[in-house]
């Protein structure tokens, strides 16, 4: 009788022909994300992943860390044991003695097929076996307590309890993205969000530092920490951008500053991408939040762009990215006071509905090339790794 981690995902078990390479990344992810913390072997069986434990492994702590890993649906802490009855019943009731309950529901999954009994007959042995033993009576609706047994490749897996995963796809699996990261409440989001749809996020940040404190710079690398609980070890590039805004605000009218900081941005940063192998931008943009995010200016600051520019929160509120912020814990240090780049040198009146031809009229005092030459011969990158 053996206690482990039992894996379960969701979405991964429809991705038939390329369904191994998932899975391998899956449990590539959970190696990685349980290093150092008592975990023997990773293994993969049929549909499912087994994560075995040294006997001294903190239980209470991979528990929590498999609760992080995104493409996990849900997991158990399980008793293995070999495939009679005998064996089954014994590691059931080893489970349920100690538990308060009235009721009872024995469930069972048959995967292998050569185990001699069905499942609702297998159910029906360990329910008579667990009633006999502990009083309870049973229930097939709402039993106050359920005990589940999957009979899967070699061995018996019993549980007691589900515990609800992120969900998603593995992080790494669908790709690289580059997220620009503004050490504000909503970039952290959407890159968050992005991971659990399986990409590995890169993150770049425009800072105006000296002209502004280093708070921005601070925050931007505390964020990207938090978030490699997730995203695991990653990149962040530095970019200094008030050489830039400087040019753009003695040569171009105030109305349109931010737009075309924003355009600037987006070349810079699919520049640094396109370096880093990442497949396209990520920002936090929602639609009508500020001045440079109406439907107008969007199309205007996406004109420059030669990547997708992928936006997870466009159709979001304020609230809803809020929520998401406390739920994964970047809220507190995004609402820290800063100076980013975009507020320094911003006008009175913003356009909020410019057209792409009055700002490729301003765009045009502007010398672009040397402007982002000098910003990417400027970047520092830095190594993020976990808490």
């Amino acid at each position: 009788m053996e206690k482990l981690f039992l894996v379960h995902y969701g979405e991964i078990g429809l991705k038939r022909g390329n369904r191994s390479y998932f899975e391998k990344k899956l449990a590539q992810n959970i190696k990685l994300s349980l290093k150092g913390m008592g975990c023997v072997e990773v293994r993969r069986i049929y549909g499912r992943i087994l994560v075995m434990l040294h006997p001294e492994a903190d239980v209470t702590a991979i528990q929590a860390q498999l609760g992080k890993i995104m493409g996990i649906a849900h997991f158990e802490l399980v008793l293995a044991v070999e495939q009679t009855l005998d064996a089954i019943k014994d590691a059931a009731l080893e489970l349920v003695k100690d538990r308060q309950f009235k009721t009872l529901k024995v469930e069972t999954k048959r995967a292998n097929k050569r185990f001699p009994l069905t499942s609702p007959e297998t159910s029906a042995a360990v329910g008579a076996h667990l009633l006999s033993a502990t009083g309870a009576s049973a229930d097939m609706h709402t039993p106050d307590l359920r005990c589940n047994i999957e009979i899967v490749d070699e061995a018996a897996y019993i549980y007691v309890e589900k515990i609800r995963g992120v969900g998603g796809l593995p992080v790494g699996a669908s790709g690289k993205v580059l997220v620009m990261l503004s050490g504000g409440i909503d970039s952290p989001v959407a890159a968050w969000r992005l991971m659990k749809r399986g990409v590995k996020a890169l993150f770049v940040h425009f800072h105006s530092y000296p002209y502004t404190d280093k708070a921005s710079l601070e925050k931007v690398e505390e964020l990207a920490e938090i978030l490699a609980t997730w995203n695991y070890r990653t990149q962040i590039y530095l970019v200094p951008f008030a050489e830039v805004q400087q040019e753009i605000v003695t040569q171009t009218p105030a109305p349109y500053r931010v737009i075309l900081y924003r355009r600037m941005m987006v070349r810079i940063a699919q520049q640094i991408a396109a370096a880093a192998k990442a497949e396209c931008l990520v920002t936090g943009e929602s639609l009508g939040q500020v001045a440079s995010q109406t439907l107008r200016n969007l199309r205007v600051i996406e004109e420059v762009a030669e990547m997708p520019i992928l936006r997870p929160l466009i159709g979001d509120d304020k609230a809803e990215i809020m929520d998401l912020a406390e739920k994964i814990g970047t809220f507190k240090i995004s609402t820290l006071p800063h100076d980013d780049c975009c507020s320094l040198f911003v006008p009175d009146h913003p356009a909020t509905n410019a057209s792409l031809e009055a700002v490729q009229e301003a765009e045009a005092a502007l010398d672009i090339d040397a402007l982002v030459k000098l910003a990417v011969e400027s970047v520092e990158k830095k190594i993020v790794d976990r808490c």
